[in-house]
């Protein structure tokens, strides 16, 4: 068989996140990231089968363009890198946030495909800009020879129903804007739903899912029968359950009230409720979970508030969505924290008993830092799971799946 190696770009404001995956064998060769682009600190790093082999900081890189150069560097370092010349790399695949009601699957990616992108731009604006910088960025440096594939975090939430997407607003706002539910992390959520039934020997199309993707950012996903049928995030990834800084779901009001009393305007607002509040706003120290779980420990009370408020929300989320599937046949958890915080999934769970949950103790605090496995017991109503996700080797097969049925036809 001969090697075919995709390239998934994850293009952030100020950061370039890249895997090189060798899909005969999903081997990932490379993994890295250009971090603080636009800054005069930005600095590189590449790891290689998991060791890390290059971390410097290189002063100004002015922008993902030139953040691509050095990846391409990275990638062909004579002792470092993993390719010898850069056509080795077969195709692209971009994570992109935003798909809108444009995007029900992945595309390759063409001159119509990112001004659609840049449409989305005012509902993803700390996502899709950055894509659209990273996409433009590698058609520069590798030509329109190499396919590149858009993979977007939506599509999974395509076809959620009419009465779970739209919101109760007037109905032309809808239609002139667009303003609906559309739902994020599809990719991780997909990802391990699939793994979780591949575990379990159980067939996805038949199964009620609960994911909950807990990390900096968090949402909840409810599938049935291999569909979703509704998410915690909405019209942008603010919504939903409390996150590391974003306040997640409000009472309306709580924002005019806000901007009332501190005569704020629409982006002190934004900039509060994304970046100023969750774990962050409530504990006062840090928007890192592990920060906040070391504070908790040593006594502080809001880092302890701030946990028991994740808990309950993600417990309320899951009670919802049981109710919505009308039963529950398993929960995953995923994500940096959702893998590694076992104190919060057995808080979640301990509050799950009355639905017959019931997990072992030990499973639970032995399954973090990337391992996978059920840690409900036998006689638990519903199997939970820990399943890492891994978005970027789901996009390089969305990818790779894609481009295959492209030859096909």
């Amino acid at each position: 068989m001969i090697q075919i190696n995709i390239l998934v770009l994850n293009s952030g404001s100020s950061s370039l996140k890249y895997q090189l995956i060798n899909m005969e064998n999903e081997n990932m060769l490379a993994k890295g990231i250009c971090e603080k682009i636009g800054y005069n600190d930005s600095a590189i790093h590449q790891w290689v089968h998991g060791k890390q082999v290059i971390s410097k900081n290189v002063g100004y890189i002015k922008n993902h363009k030139e953040a691509f150069v050095y990846i391409e560097k990275m990638l062909l370092h004579k002792s470092n890198g993993v390719i010898n010349d850069i056509s080795q790399i077969d195709a692209v695949g971009h994570r992109v946030v935003h798909g809108g009601e444009f995007f029900k699957e992945p595309v390759i990616i063409d001159n119509r495909v990112v001004e659609d992108i840049k449409k989305l731009i005012p509902l993803a604006p700390l996502h899709n800009g950055a894509h659209v910088a990273g996409i433009e960025a590698c058609k520069v440096l590798l030509g329109d020879t190499v396919p590149q594939v858009a993979v977007f975090d939506t599509s999974f939430y395509f076809d959620l129903p009419e009465k779970t997407y739209m919101f109760p607003i007037p109905y032309e706002y809808y239609k002139k804007y667009h303003i609906r539910k559309y739902g994020f992390h599809g990719t991780s959520h997909k990802f391990v739903c699939n793994r979780c039934c591949e575990i379990s020997g159980k067939n996805f199309s038949k199964e009620k899912i609960i994911s909950c993707h807990m990390g900096n950012g968090s949402s909840i996903t409810a599938v049935k029968n291999g569909k979703t049928v509704d998410t915690s995030m909405g019209l942008t990834p603010l919504g939903g359950i409390m996150m590391g800084t974003r306040s997640g779901n409000l009472d309306p009001s709580v924002v005019l009230r806000m901007a009332q009393c501190e005569s704020l305007n629409f982006e002190e607002i934004n900039e509060i409720l994304n970046k100023k509040s969750g774990v962050l706003g409530i504990s006062g120290i840090s928007s890192d979970d592990r920060d906040v779980v070391k504070a908790s420990e040593e006594g502080n009370y809001r880092a302890k508030l701030a946990h028991e408020m994740m808990v309950y929300q993600i417990t309320k989320y899951i009670g919802a969505y049981t109710a919505v599937l009308e039963g529950c046949d398993s929960i995953i958890f995923t994500g940096g924290i959702g893998e590694n915080q076992w104190t919060h999934r057995q808080k979640i769970c301990d509050n799950l008993k009355f639905m017959g949950v019931k997990i072992d103790s030990k499973l639970n605090k032995n399954i973090v830092a990337g391992k996978e496995g059920k840690i409900s017991l036998e006689d638990s109503s519903v199997d939970v799971f820990v399943v890492p996700t891994n978005e970027e080797l789901a996009i390089a097969r969305e990818t790779m799946s894609f481009l295959k049925s492209k030859n096909q036809t």
